[in-house]
């Protein structure tokens, strides 16, 4: 992961935003220290000890979005600012991001794929190729297994990225209004069956829900 991003500040625009840089580099550092006491309350070590934690801002207006690799290598993208609007709305985004890395979904992901590989494989034998030379075969294991997977990941994110910025001192109402806000900003929205993400309307509800107890337990 960290070759991977120098790679992607080597070929990608860096913003000279640094205001806006600042700012993130403070709403992860409150993140950092959030996901440590989140790991010492509940009286398990902290995934994040080894991290070498790193932000970047990248200059393109056309891409709203941000992720989080292994190791604590975090990008944001200029394009995103339009729907965070705010600090708040930018935890809430990078919260959410940092979450799939503290959750090493990107490791869950690898070991399915390998999972999956060989499953079919067997499968593939058993039905002596049939399931090869099927077009089909891609689109139902996607479809049955890979989809509702990340499904669960996005989900497990969104819990867990609330709980860091909300002992982040953040607000986290920020983190349905920035799902409503890009369900206007997406012209159409995939069924969410077919989708690795839950449906947005899903989602925002799902995160009202959350809050109540988030506030309870982590405020």
């Amino acid at each position: 992961a960290a070759q991977i991003y120098e790679k992607v500040k080597e070929k990608e625009k860096m913003s000279n935003d640094k205001k806006t840089l600042n700012e993130i580099k403070d709403i992860g550092k409150r993140m950092e220290d959030s996901i440590s006491e989140y790991f010492y309350r509940a009286g398990l070590d902290d995934p994040t000890v080894n991290f070498d934690w790193e932000y970047i801002l990248i200059d393109n207006k056309k891409i709203k979005n941000a992720w989080c690799m292994p190791g604590g290598k975090i990008a944001v993208y200029t394009g995103i600012l339009e729907v965070t609007k705010n600090t708040n709305g930018l935890a809430s985004v990078m919260g959410h991001e940092i979450a799939h890395a503290v959750a090493r979904h990107s490791l869950e992901r690898a070991s399915q794929s390998i999972a999956i590989n060989i499953g079919t494989t067997i499968l593939d034998i058993a039905l002596e190729g049939a399931l090869s030379s099927s077009s089909a075969d891609d689109y139902l294991v996607n479809l049955g297994l890979s989809l509702p997977f990340n499904r669960l990941q996005e989900s497990e994110a969104d819990y867990l990225g609330l709980a860091f910025m909300t002992m982040a001192n953040y607000d986290n109402t920020e983190s349905f209004k920035i799902w409503q806000r890009m369900q206007e900003a997406q012209k159409s929205t995939p069924p969410e069956f077919l989708s690795t993400h839950p449906s947005p309307k899903n989602r925002i509800q799902k995160i009202k829900n959350w809050i109540p107890e988030i506030n309870a337990r982590f405020s």
